[in-house]
């Protein structure tokens, strides 16, 4: 059983910095593309960050310069570090990964989301 779960969230003031980590466990035989999403209230999921296993990066333009997207694949693990955080940047954020559990499947898998409040 194949499993992503993120930690990191929390409660912090404007301007503030928080790391998101999820880790991938279970039966792995590789992982892809890896994501950052995010989804506030009333609104849709979005996409915040991506990064390849080579280490290509893409943002969001709301996230361009404040947040940065990084892997460990020894560690079968992404981060999401946030800087200058924003009121608006508060949301649930999602880790998604592309999968192989043989060397023939490659599925898309999700984790159950992390609260991140940005509040004075």
């Amino acid at each position: 059983q194949v499993q992503l779960v993120e930690s990191g969230g929390g409660l912090v003031q404007p301007g503030g910095s928080l790391r998101l980590s999820c880790v991938a466990s279970g039966k792995i035989f590789g992982i892809g593309q890896m994501h950052w999403y995010r989804q506030a209230p009333g609104n849709q999921r979005e996409l915040v960050a991506t990064i390849t296993r080579g280490g290509g990066t893409n943002y969001a333009d709301s996230v361009k310069g404040r947040f940065t997207i990084s892997r460990d694949n020894a560690k079968n693990t992404v981060y999401l570090q946030m800087n200058s955080l924003k009121p608006e940047d508060t949301a649930v954020y999602y880790c998604n990964a592309d999968l192989s559990t043989t060397p023939s499947t490659l599925q898309n898998y999700w984790g159950q989301g992390t609260q991140v409040t940005v509040s004075s």
